[in-house]
């Protein structure tokens, strides 16, 4: 796949290009090019990110970064099984916890949350770090609505991060979670205070709490664009039905 101009590889993180340097020169470059890419492209194009990462793999695979690269490029994709193939395999070389969280998330998108609630009480959660135990707490909750247990759901998200008034990196997606859940069990009131709590953290837009919250009030949002759409296509429409009657009045005369 073509690489842009202006893709160096240099781009890359750091401890990333030292763990290329164990590559001849050309072939590190080749695939940092590809980890550009991915990086790049994992949010806005999830399955261009996939194609260049598969080609990462197939340059590097005893690279820990290219297979975790990997790992999030199938995840996007929804490819579920080989997420978690990849990220054993970066697990296994770093030694590391950071991907317990998304290893059992992947469990959940295998249509097994009982494996991913087996993950969230092992030992490997103690030595997440705060935002990956709040993570996989996300990821237990999820597991619980998957089978049903709302109540369990609610009761797994209730905490000091959720309780807390400061906002952390991850308190809007906690907040957003809990408020769903809150709905999903016809908990509606409580639930639109968390909506609206989670839009006060959200100062980067990444959960819909807004658009939840509006709903919720009953607030309807027209897209302006679609609407002048309509209105043109109207008008078109009525100018069409004025030519015809024209042509049907001279037919006449």
């Amino acid at each position: 796949m073509p690489i842009p101009e202006d893709v160096t590889g240099e781009e890359i993180d750091r401890d990333v290009r030292q763990e290329l340097q164990s590559l001849p020169k050309t072939l590190a470059e080749d695939v940092a090019k590809n980890l550009v890419m991915v990086a790049r492209l994992i949010d806005e194009d999830p399955e261009r990110a996939y194609a260049y990462s598969r080609i990462a793999l197939r340059l590097a695979s005893r690279v820990a970064a290219v297979r975790e690269a990997a790992g999030f490029a199938a995840y996007a994709t929804q490819k579920y099984g080989e997420a978690l193939a990849e990220f054993r395999a970066a697990r296994r070389m770093t030694g590391t916890v950071e991907l317990w969280p998304l290893m059992a998330d992947c469990e959940r998108g295998l249509g097994r949350p009982e494996k991913a609630l087996d993950m969230a009480g092992a030992p490997e959660v103690q030595k997440l770090d705060k935002a990956g135990q709040v993570e996989m707490r996300l990821v237990a909750a999820g597991a619980r609505r998957d089978l049903g247990q709302l109540d369990a759901a609610i009761v797994t998200l209730q905490s000091s991060e959720l309780a807390s008034n400061s906002v952390q990196p991850w308190t809007a997606r906690l907040r957003y979670a809990y408020a769903d859940a809150l709905l999903a069990a016809g908990r509606e009131g409580e639930a639109r205070e968390w909506f609206a709590k989670a839009v006060e953290a959200d100062r980067d837009g990444s959960t819909d709490a807004s658009d939840r919250l509006a709903e919720l009030d009953g607030v309807e949002f027209t897209d302006a664009f679609v609407e002048a759409e309509a209105e043109a296509e109207a008008e078109d429409q009525a100018a069409d039905g004025r030519d015809e009657q024209g042509a049907h009045d001279d037919d006449k005369d």
